[in-house]
């Protein structure tokens, strides 16, 4: 279950940069909102898989109350799933 939270983590985090740096851009300064729709939602799934699947193994494993924090937070910063992809993939070897 965590191999599939960090993949699911790394697609929310490349939705984000994509909908950030690609999606964005081409709403506000070629007039094509429709990037932002297409990508927006993608990104809005992945978000809400990556909350359940955070919800789920914190129960699982018993992670802290600040790892989860941590960890939701990660998924609002643009890089941040990828520094917490990391961290996991430790947690993953040593479990």
């Amino acid at each position: 279950m965590l191999h599939t939270f960090r993949k699911v983590s790394l697609a929310e985090g490349c939705s984000l940069l994509v909908l950030l740096l690609i999606a964005m851009p081409l709403k506000y300064f070629m007039n094509i909102p429709e990037a932002v729709k297409v990508v927006g939602w993608i990104h809005g799934i992945l978000f809400i898989a990556y909350v359940v699947m955070l919800l789920i193994l914190q129960l699982r494993y018993r992670w802290s109350f600040l790892f989860l924090a941590g960890a939701f937070v990660a998924s609002l910063v643009p890089f941040g799933t990828f520094v917490l992809d990391r961290y996991l993939k430790e947690k993953e070897t040593t479990a």
